[in-house]
């Protein structure tokens, strides 16, 4: 009776991993399929990201370079393609909050944007590989008035998700450094 109830247990225990499991897989084929996705900056730099209640669209990171002194310092700090692809659109956004902005798609219905940017240095149908230059930190944005960082999303199927940058989870609701192994 009692190797029947752990029987039992063992069961119930594993059946919810199982099917969270197979509900993961089947939720986003995409996932298994997503870019090895990289820092946007240059091997090497410490960047603060974050990510909170209210941030818009959900999910999206901005992120800011501090000095050895806590002095933000990202303003004209270059920008590099986090995966290699095609860039979809580079323009001035002037009926959202974006400014020079910049989508990459990288196939398998994944994309990023990176936006606020103070210079673009691609254009719409340039491909860009891992590393390449696409623009600088900036505060641009036809609506508000913004102090420079780098507004940064992953994309999937047209849905702007959780972020993975260089393996790292960047769940929703918190900040951290993280140190970039783009260009190394």
């Amino acid at each position: 009776m009692l190797a029947a109830a752990g029987t039992a247990a063992a069961v119930l225990a594993t059946a919810p991993l199982a099917s969270a499991a197979t509900q993961e897989n089947a939720a986003g084929v995409g996932v298994l399929a997503r870019p090895a996705f990289k820092l946007p900056f240059d091997c090497g730099q410490s960047w603060r990201g974050s990510n909170w209640n209210g941030h818009s669209p959900a999910h999206s990171i901005d992120f800011n370079h501090y000095d050895a002194n806590g002095t933000p310092d990202d303003f004209g700090r270059r920008v590099f393609a986090s995966a290699g692809g095609t860039v979809l659109s580079s323009y001035y956004a002037t009926d959202t909050g974006y400014g020079n902005t910049i989508v990459i798609g990288h196939g398998d219905g994944w994309q990023t944007r990176y936006a606020h940017l103070s210079a673009r240095d691609v254009k719409a149908g340039d491909t860009v590989a891992v590393g390449q230059q696409i623009g600088k930190v900036g505060k641009s944005s036809a609506l508000y008035d913004l102090s420079p960082h780098l507004h940064y999303e992953q994309i999937h199927n047209g849905s702007v998700v959780v972020s993975v940058l260089q393996g790292v989870t960047w769940n929703d609701f918190l900040a951290r450094y993280q140190t970039s192994t783009n260009r190394c």
